[in-house]
Order: structure tokens, then sequence, then C-alpha cells
């Protein structure tokens, strides 16, 4: 069965995003890159896969689709790539965006049992982009994290998870440490 796996960059103070959804603060180191593009290359938008040494056709190797908030996927919108994530199936959970700004986009409005009928349907694992209310949203879905954390402080932004009080355990599986700090560890639920 597939697992919902929250694979997302984290501050060394808790955060994903500042408060006005920057994320271009966390610091990539050139060795952390070599391994994102190898290890994770279907994480990457589609637009920069030639910047990471991606090519054309390059099989993805974890996920089959991608759950992401609307704040998640609005800065790409904006930037005009309504499909970020085309080599993906795309879910956009929100209850303001009345219709998929593109053909290969789905929005949805029931996060949870939009992850159940993946999980009993999907043959890879599906990867929850963010942010941090729809993870705090589907923490009883989560099976796996992997966080990337940066070595940095923003001082403020959106948590990693906004929710409620819940202390929740996880059993460190792998950790990975680059050049410049950056650390990935990978989690399973404890228990």
């Amino acid at each position: 069965m597939p697992e919902l796996v929250y694979f997302v960059g984290v501050s060394l103070d808790g955060y994903i995003a500042g408060p006005a959804g920057e994320i271009d603060f966390f610091p990539l180191g050139p060795d952390f890159v070599e391994w994102l593009g190898g290890d994770y290359p279907e994480t990457l938008p589609a637009h920069v896969h030639p910047h990471f040494g991606i090519a054309p056709g390059t099989p993805n190797r974890h996920f089959g689709s991608v759950v992401m908030g609307r704040a998640t996927y609005q800065p790409g919108l904006d930037a005009g790539f309504p499909s970020p994530y085309p080599h993906l199936t795309q879910y956009v959970v929100s209850t303001t965006l009345t219709a998929a700004p593109a053909p290969d986009v789905r929005v949805v409005t029931d996060p949870g049992a939009l992850v159940r009928e993946l999980k009993a349907n999907e043959e890879r694992d599906i990867w929850l982009a963010g942010g941090g209310r729809l993870a705090a949203a589907l923490l009883d879905e989560v099976d796996s994290l992997v966080i990337k954390r940066y070595p940095v402080l923003a001082g403020a932004g959106i948590p990693v998870f906004a929710g409620e009080f819940r202390p929740t355990r996880w059993a460190p599986v792998r950790r990975r440490s680059f050049e410049n700090g950056t650390q990935v560890s990978t989690f399973r639920r404890a228990g």
C-alpha cells in the first residue's frame, strides 16, 4: 500500500516558509542540489529540471502523485506554471479555488478522503508537499516524514505543522548531512 510522505524543507526553528510564503532564504549547497536532483527528481517543478540536470522523461523515483495546499500551489500559478508537476498526478486542496487552472490539476476540498482514496488505488507513494495547515489536517494519514532541515533561522513564518497541540511520536530511519549543514532526516510513525 502506498504511503503519504510529508517531504518538506524546514528552517532550524520549524518554518517551511516565511510569513509571505518566502522560501528563497533556504541555503542550497551544491552537494544537496545534486542529491535532490538525483534522489528526488519528481519533487522539483518541471520548469527547473534543466537547471538540476534532470533529463526529459526521467522516471519518478518515489512518488506518483502530489497533494498540496492552495498557498503551496499559488506561487507557481502566479509565475505562469499552472501545472508545476506534470510528471505527477497533481491535487490542490482548496475551498476557494473554484476551477482547476490546468487540465491535469485536480482541485479537491476533502484532503482526508482524497488521501484514503489514493492509498487504496495508487501504486506509488503520495507526496504531501505542504503547507503547514494541510499537513496538520492530514497528520493521522501521514506515514513518513522526510525533513530537509536547512541551517537557517526564519524567526517567523509558516510552521511545518500548523494545527492543534498533538504530540505525535516518530522513529528515525536515516539521516544524511551535507557540506553547508543541511540535514535530511527520514522518520516513520512510531508505535
